[in-house]
């Protein structure tokens, strides 16, 4: 990693760097999230009635946001190989404070679109897919766990932003809560970028960096062929369950109303989601993390249909609507260790950057598109129809995931 110290962890977990590594990561993933992704939930109305764009208009910024990253992340990614994710995420902090800034002070339609386009790649090099590949340079023999913790971080954005900018908004404005977004990338997350990812542990033994249990042949990653089709396979598998996430994080109120729950009702529900993440994560950090990745995939992808059924079936049932919920939070807070952790077991740590833009791009695709193309369906079919296309898809991840460990076991047996 270019310009990293290269230390072994003495004196505690204080002066270990994967622990350094993942607080700064932890606190501008908590700023960097909830200044982009999650901004427009609370100051899309405001820019709204200010701007008197439609909304469709206000939420077409986001898309083109995540369209750009998609179409980026690749490119991204070798640059964090090459370059070292501490340099790609500094000036990714410097890159979103400007987008930010320029967001501030838009006033027409076409330019707002274009610093969307501009935050998508500056999102792309600060966000998860970036830091993920930051911490494997940071703690290679470690990464898994690393990631663990810092996905605990990441859950709490939201949470954390929407009252933040809502407040912000309403006292201030939404060109000046945007501007104190600004701030924030530009004076803690560049320089925690900085200094949290400056050190990194001395290298280890080969048999440490898969953990204790896995023998000489599970520990080798994927070349050649193998590889490219594993890293095919994977992405087949997160770009379905991307569909079904893409439309559920936009429109998780509207698919719990359609069921026939009261508007407050439904609301409530789906601010359950974030607490299931989170919980989903402790569960794999605590009492999974010495399953293989692969199984850890396999349980989480397959909780999520299981989810859609209850949906099915709901109703107006409050209780079957609240298992959904549940259910289906936790199987994405699983998925997004699992979307990190997989493709290190897999290719190993070597390009690790690289491997995870290549996932990364038709998911942020399918993410971008997953909404529009939904409501279309169900302004055509019905909300019904929508729902058994969630399912669908979520079984043909599940299917995917099953052949692909399958795949994968009798290469290595």
């Amino acid at each position: 990693m270019v310009g990293a110290v290269q230390q072994r962890p003495a004196g505690g977990r204080l002066a270990d760097p994967m622990m350094w590594a993942v607080l700064a990561l932890g606190i501008t993933q908590i700023i960097g999230w909830g200044t982009t992704h999650y901004a427009l939930g609370v100051l899309g109305t405001p820019i709204l009635a200010e701007m008197g764009w439609s909304r469709s208009t206000v939420f077409l910024g986001f898309t083109v946001a995540l369209i750009t990253g998609g179409f980026a992340s690749t490119w991204i990614g070798r640059l964090i190989d090459m370059h070292g994710g501490r340099r790609i995420m500094t000036i990714g902090s410097a890159l979103m404070a400007v987008g930010l800034v320029a967001l501030a002070h838009v006033k027409d339609q076409a330019i707002y679109l274009a610093v969307w386009a501009f935050l998508g790649i500056a999102m792309r090099m600060t966000l998860y897919d970036a830091a993920f590949a930051a911490l494997v340079q940071v703690t290679p023999t470690r990464g898994r766990r690393a990631i663990s913790y810092l996905t605990l971080f990441g859950g709490l954005a939201s949470s954390i932003f929407w009252p933040i900018g809502h407040y912000l908004a309403a006292a201030v404005g939404w060109r000046e809560a945007v501007l104190i977004y600004a701030a924030l990338n530009a004076f803690i997350c560049l320089p925690l970028h900085l200094a949290g990812l400056a050190r990194r542990e001395a290298a280890a033994a080969p048999a440490a960096a898969v953990g204790q249990s896995a023998n000489a042949t599970e520990r080798q990653p994927l070349e050649g062929r193998a590889r490219r089709i594993g890293i095919a396979l994977f992405a087949l598998i997160m770009s379905l369950n991307g569909f079904v996430f893409g439309v559920l994080s936009v429109l998780l109120v509207s698919v719990l109303e359609s069921t026939g729950l009261a508007v407050a009702t439904a609301v409530w529900l789906a601010s359950l989601k974030g607490v299931a993440q989170v919980g989903g994560r402790i569960v794999e950090m605590f009492w999974w993390r010495n399953l293989h990745p692969l199984t850890v995939g396999r349980i989480s992808i397959a909780l999520l249909p299981a989810s859609i059924l209850l949906l099915l079936w709901a109703g107006a049932s409050f209780p079957l609507a609240l298992a959904f919920t549940l259910v289906m939070g936790a199987s994405q807070g699983i998925l997004t260790i699992v979307r990190g952790a997989v493709p290190l077991a897999l290719f190993g740590p070597a390009g690790y950057g690289t491997v995870l833009g290549l996932i990364a791009t038709p998911i942020m695709l399918v993410n971008a598109l997953a909404p529009t193309i939904y409501a279309a369906i169900i302004d055509t079919w019905g909300a019904e129809v929508g729902e058994w296309l969630l399912f669908g898809c979520a079984v043909l991840a599940m299917l995917a995931m099953e052949a692909t460990a399958l795949w994968y076991w009798r290469r290595r047996s």
